[in-house]
């Protein structure tokens, strides 16, 4: 057994993988949007639901809301899935959850709470799980396994 290839993997990983990790990510991501925006614009109950949201949240014009924000994450994680225009697409989705948390999420959080049980709550929100995976794939790049990767070896 090679103990120093073990112990370097365990400290450092292994950049021969990372490719598939972005992939995992990215499409996995991507495909989590597109499937949400397409419920919330073809499934009536949940267009309902995120218009419902966006009335309590007293978002601006909810109903034109509903259907722009449903069409970001319908065509951004497609943008997403197959790596085209993946910066743009991460960006839109960026946006997109960081008005859904500054909205929706922080205000249903629990009052009264310590600064770090606060914190701990606001890390375990979904929310803020996608925001630091879109930073990551905005400075990280598609990957590898992209149409953003091959177009970029065109040029």
């Amino acid at each position: 057994m090679d103990w120093k290839r073990l112990v370097q993997f365990a400290l450092l990983g292994s950049s021969g993988v990372e490719p598939y990790g972005i992939l995992l990510v990215r499409a996995s991501l991507g495909l989590f949007f597109a499937i949400s925006g397409a419920n919330k614009l073809f499934v009536a109950g949940s267009r309902q639901t995120m218009y419902d949201t966006l009335v309590e949240a007293k978002v601006p014009f909810p109903r034109v809301t509903t259907y722009f924000v449903s069409g970001v994450e319908l065509v951004g994680g497609s943008l997403l899935t197959v790596g085209f225009l993946s910066s743009l697409a991460s960006v839109a989705l960026l946006a997109d959850m960081l008005v859904a948390v500054l909205t929706a999420k922080l205000s249903a959080m629990p009052h009264g709470l310590s600064p770090l049980n606060w914190f701990d709550d606001f890390l375990y929100l979904p929310e803020v799980l996608y925001v630091l995976f879109f930073i990551w794939l905005i400075c990280s790049g598609p990957g590898r396994f992209s149409v953003d990767y091959s177009l970029a070896g065109r040029l």
